[in-house]
């Protein structure tokens, strides 16, 4: 079983996708290669994030100030 990369990888290799697409000359059967890697990386990437967001929402909730209770005078 391949490894994933981390976060970082994965977005140095999509600079680098997007790059090599950028220049044009790829065959199109390269480029279309490069298009699926590139999108299975954006959808690493967006999950690594939405769960990197998750645990620092979940984590923060305990360090949130609860809020006061407001007694009428």
């Amino acid at each position: 079983m391949k490894k994933q990369p981390t976060l970082e990888q994965a977005m140095q290799r999509l600079d680098e996708i997007v790059k090599q697409m950028d220049d044009g000359g790829l065959p199109l059967e390269d480029a279309l290669k490069l298009f699926e890697e590139g999108t299975g990386l954006v959808r690493l990437c967006d999950g690594k994030l939405r769960d990197a967001r998750l645990k620092v929402e979940t984590l923060s909730q305990g360090l949130e100030p609860k809020p006061q209770e407001v007694s009428e005078a």
